[in-house]
C-alpha cells in the first residue's frame, strides 16, 4: 500500500505492508499521559545488521526495552569456527533510537565499546563504524563499512497487529557493502559487488509471552540482490507479516504468507527446512554454529538462540547455493 508520512498520523495507527519506510515511526503517538508512559515500557526498539560475506558470520544490534537497553556484536570466522562476542548493558531509554531513520546517527559509546550507524538520506550513502577493545577472553573488533543506498534492494516495511494491544513495525533493507571488518589482526575485505548488509529495524509492542522463529539471507547473482526474510509468530489472522522475497530485475520486495520452518531432527545443529505455501521459497538452512542466551528472572525470562550457516534452494525463480545467513528462535516473558 502507499506509505503514509507517519506511522500514526493524527494518532491513528496505520497497518499494512508499505512500499517504503514512513518518514516518522513513533508507535507511542496515539497515546497520552499515563497511558503513554505505560505503553513505553512495553515498546521494544532495535536497529541491527546482519553481514553477508563468505568468510564470516556477523551480526550487531542496538536495542532498547526502555527499562533496559543493550548492545551486542559477534563475528564468527567460517574457516576456523572462532567466535568473538562483545556486549554491553545500558540504562533503559538511553539509546534514543530515532523516529526518523533517514537521516539519523544512532550509536552507543561505553568504555571501550563503540558502535555507530550514520544513515544518510533515503537512497543515499550510509556507514557502520565499530571500535571495540579486546578483553582477557575476546579479540578487539573494528568495522568500517560504507553502504550503497542507491543500489539497495527494495525495502520491506510492515505494520502488523499482533493481538491484545500488541503490534509490530519493522523496516528491513539489503545494501551492497564496501570496507572491512577486522578481528584481532585479521581483516575481512568487503566487495560491494559480492557482499551485503541486511538492516533490521523494529519498533514493536511485544506481548508479555513472546515467541517467534525468524531468519534472513541474501546474495548477489548476475541480475542483482536475491534473498529472503521470514518469520513465524502469533499475529492477527489475515494481516500481512514480515516474510518476503527480495528479487532483482527490477528490484522488488514480494510478500510471503504461510511460511513453515521445521528442523530435520532435535539435534541443536540440525538443518532446517523453510518453505512457503506457494512454493516461491523452499530452502534448507545448514547451521555451522549456534549462539544461546538464557535468563530466568522470576517474572522475566528469555530462551533465545541464533544459528548461523548457509542456505540453499529456491528463492522465487532463482536457485541459490551456499548463501550465508541466520535463523533464530525467541521464547520470552518480557
Amino acid at each position: 500500500m502507499q506509505t503514509p508520512e507517519e506511522l500514526a498520523p493524527l494518532g491513528r495507527r496505520q497497518y499494512g505492508r508499505f512500499d517504503r519506510r514512513p518518514i516518522f515511526v513513533n508507535p507511542l503517538e496515539p497515546y497520552l499521559g499515563g497511558t503513554r508512559r505505560a505503553r513505553r515500557l512495553r515498546l521494544k526498539e532495535w536497529i541491527g545488521w546482519t553481514l553477508m560475506h563468505p568468510e564470516l558470520s556477523c551480526s550487531m544490534i542496538l536495542q532498547d526495552a526502555h527499562y533496559l537497553a543493550s548492545s551486542e556484536l559477534y563475528v564468527r570466522d567460517a574457516a576456523s569456527g572462532r567466535l568473538t562476542q562483545h556486549a554491553r548493558n545500558l540504562r533503559g531509554g538511553s539509546l534514543h533510537l530515532p523516529e526518523r531513520l533517514y537521516p539519523s546517527q544512532p550509536s552507543v559509546d561505553a568504555k571501550g565499546y563503540a558502535i555507530g550507524y550514520d544513515f544518510g538520506p533515503e537512497g543515499g550513502r550510509h556507514t557502520i563504524e565499530v571500535d571495540i577493545a579486546g578483553t582477557a577472553t575476546e579479540l578487539p573488533v573494528s568495522v568500517r563499512l560504507t553502504l550503497d543506498g542507491a543500489h539497495a534492494g527494495a525495502p520491506l516495511s510492515v505494520s502488523q497487529p499482533l493481538g491484545r494491544k500488541a503490534a509490530m513495525y519493522t523496516h528491513k533493507a539489503v545494501f551492497p557493502a564496501a570496507g572491512s571488518v577486522t578481528v584481532g589482526d585479521h581483516t575481512y575485505t568487503f566487495d560491494p559487488a559480492r557482499d551485503l548488509a541486511i538492516l533490521d529495524e523494529h519498533k514493536t509492542f511485544l506481548p508479555y509471552r513472546t515467541r517467534w522463529l525468524w531468519g534472513t539471507f541474501a546474495t548477489v547473482d548476475a541480475d542483482g540482490i536475491v534473498g529472503a526474510n521470514f518469520c513465524r509468530r502469533p499475529a492477527v489472522a489475515g494481516t500481512p507479516g514480515e516474510s518476503c522475497l527480495w528479487l532483482p530485475a527490477p528490484y522488488r520486495c514480494e510478500g510471503l504468507d504461510d511460511v513453515e520452518l521445521a528442523p530435520e531432527s532435535e539435534d541443536s545443529l540440525a538443518p532446517w527446512r523453510v518453505r512457503s505455501a506457494d512454493g516461491r521459497l523452499d530452502v534448507v538452512f545448514t547451521p555451522d554454529g549456534r549462539k544461546d542466551v538464557k535468563h530466568q528472572l522470576v517474572l522475566f525470562a528469555i530462551d533465545y538462540w541464533q544459528l548461523y550457516g548457509t542456505y540453499a534452494g529456491i528463492v522465487g525463480d532463482r536457485r541459490v547455493e551456499g548463501v550465508r545467513g541466520v535463523l533464530e528462535s525467541m521464547k520470552a516473558r518480557l
